[in-house]
């Protein structure tokens, strides 16, 4: 007969580890993991357990997760993150040294310009930037001691293409690692691999949970890259949270048909607006003024729901808040992807030359409100700049 003290810390162990056939996997919530026998503990000590040895290792949640996007993007294997930019830190701490020089399209993510600038140079990684339409001509870029290129295609402000399989081909003949942000298309509208790169980012904050409600980002390589890459998610102990892996998991579930409503919304929208007397241009790839449409169609399957656009007058920075201020179906917010609709603005500058130099850009994520409410929200906060 146990004590009182006994039961407490054992009660119902036995019936908490039965297994149990749902739809969804368990949700756990441990660091400790306990073995079967003491000859398992020996392989885990040996670096030989094939099973969960810790919580940092990943546990069902999160090997799901992981699980589904590897099979997703036709990778060889996935790790996730608990955010998006700890997820670009890690492939570019994973896959350089001290010494090495990489190269990054201009229209990248800001924190990802940020890592490069600021704490990847303290260790004696040097970064030069590409045109954001880089393509066959890349190899004027590169030196003896590039080791990795860094695309995100288009890019998520600005939303220029780069010619993906062209960099690639270049990458391969030169022993250059190829590494894209394809957060903007999805695994659903555009795959990495069959155009050649090496490695695959995603912001999962962004469509894959689709409710802005979860930080979360994942990686993904092909079978040569990842040995190198899973080495040093082990080295930092990587993993992500629980809650946050289960969450992203059901955003999956609807993702096809999520990014659907997105992408027939949002070019709805994007083509009111070609139209609208106080817009200039409106930068959306799958419109056939956008510079590079045609790299668009050849490659990509589909649009998502977030563009960009300027205006023909340009104003003063705070004299725009007439029309945004106004707008009440758009929120003022950062990130994109989820189920409302957000708006921000800003002047972009780049190191090569830049079509968009001196104008403000308004960036628009178009979520799943009733898309002719949200033209007529747009219409009245441009009046606003009209008056």
């Amino acid at each position: 007969m146990k004590n009182i003290a006994t039961k407490l810390v054992n009660g119902g162990k036995k019936e908490a580890r039965q297994n149990i056939n749902t739809i969804n996997p368990p949700l756990h919530r441990a660091s400790t993991v306990l073995f079967d026998s003491y000859s398992d503990m020996l392989k885990a000590n040996q670096g030989k357990f094939e099973g969960i040895a810790y919580g940092t290792c990943g546990l069902a949640a999160q090997n799901a997760f992981e699980a589904a996007m590897t099979e997703l993007e036709g990778a060889y294997g996935c790790k996730a993150f608990q955010s998006g930019i700890n997820a670009i830190a890690m492939v570019l701490l994973a896959f350089t040294k001290q010494g090495d020089h990489v190269l990054i399209c201009d229209n990248v993510y800001g924190p990802t310009r940020h890592f490069c600038d600021g704490f990847m140079s303290k260790y004696g990684v040097t970064a030069d930037y590409l045109p954001s339409d880089a393509g066959t001509d890349i190899s004027k870029f590169m030196k003896n001691n590039t080791r990795l290129l860094f695309m995100e295609s288009p890019g998520s402000n600005t939303f220029e293409i780069q010619d993906i399989p062209a960099i690639t081909k270049v990458c391969r003949e030169k022993g250059v690692i190829s590494v894209i942000d394809n957060t903007w298309a999805t695994p659903l509208y555009l795959n990495p691999f069959k155009l050649g790169v090496d490695v695959s980012i995603q912001s999962a904050t962004k469509y894959i949970t689709g409710h802005s409600d979860i930080l979360l980002g994942t990686v993904s390589t092909t079978e040569e890259k990842w040995a190198e890459f899973e080495k040093c998610c082990y080295i930092f102990e990587i993993f992500a949270p629980q809650e946050d892996c289960y969450q992203a998991l059901r955003g999956l579930r609807t993702l096809h048909v999520r990014l659907k409503h997105h992408e027939q919304s949002a070019l709805d929208v994007a083509r009111w607006l070609v139209n609208h007397k106080a817009v200039d241009k409106v930068i959306h790839p799958a419109l056939e003024s956008h510079p590079e449409h045609e790299l668009w169609k050849r490659d990509f399957k589909g649009s998502s729901g977030l563009f960009g656009f300027t205006l023909r007058d340009e104003y003063e920075d705070m004299d725009h808040s007439a029309f945004v201020d106004s707008l009440e179906l758009f929120g003022l917010g950062y990130s994109w992807g989820g189920y409302k609709s957000l708006i921000t603005g800003g002047r972009f500058r780049r190191n090569n030359s830049f079509a968009y130099e001196g104008k403000t850009i308004f960036r628009l994520n178009i979520g799943m409100e009733d898309v002719d409410d949200l033209k007529k929200d747009l219409e009245q906060g441009l009046s606003k700049l009209m008056l």
